[in-house]
């Protein structure tokens, strides 16, 4: 059961992050059947992923729970008071939100180069399979949009479901487009100038 403060943190992240061109979820699941969950996750179509972890107590902070910071930029959400306890312990790529106020700014973190493996099964046999890291964020993000669907379909709330199902649909709509442009401009820049300098030209068109 989550306390009062934990609820309250998360619909202050939520709204301090509420855009259009931005699409937001609760407790994403990262990876394919994996165990690390995300709090908040939020994607805009700049094709930027956004983590958060909710945090309210000290001991919350210093738990041996993963702190899921696999996005672009990553935040902690924090109490001013649990902020004042902790802020020397907080790595300096590692942005901060007291409820909804910025209060320490996040560096980007590169993911082009990232992979995500898992092992599937192809024709009978276990194969590890390799993802671009941004793309599994994509499927990690739309699988738990998904998820929260079916538990709000019970609730009979069709209105928000309404809104939820168009959220996804955009994200899903987004994720295809991206994926297709970034295939043909890897395509093209490899032809004209080989791998080596395809990556460095990718990463470069991508900050």
């Amino acid at each position: 059961m989550k306390t009062a403060e934990t609820v309250a943190l998360e619909k202050a992240i939520r709204r301090a992050t509420y855009k259009m061109g931005t699409f937001g979820c609760y407790e994403v699941t990262i990876g394919y059947g994996g165990k690390e969950r995300v709090d908040y996750m939020t994607y805009d179509t700049k094709g930027i992923f956004r983590c958060y972890e909710v945090k309210v107590s000290k001991a919350d902070f210093h738990s041996a729970a993963v702190k899921s910071f696999v996005g672009h930029y990553n935040y902690y959400v924090l109490t001013r008071e649990l902020y004042d306890q902790v802020k020397g312990e907080i790595p300096d790529w590692v942005g901060v939100y007291i409820g909804d106020y910025c209060a320490k700014k996040a560096k980007k973190q590169d993911l082009s180069d990232r992979e995500y493996k898992t092992r599937r099964s192809i024709n009978g046999r276990s194969t590890e399979v390799s993802t671009p890291w941004v793309e599994m964020l994509k499927e990690s993000m739309i699988r738990s949009l998904y998820r929260d669907s079916d538990k709000l379909i019970q609730t009979e709330d069709e209105q928000y479901i309404s809104r939820l199902r168009s959220q996804i649909d955009k994200a899903r709509t987004e994720r295809d487009r991206e994926s297709k442009k970034y295939l043909r401009l890897w395509k093209a820049v490899r032809k004209e100038f080989g791998d080596e300098k395809a990556w460095e030209l990718i990463e470069k068109a991508e900050e």
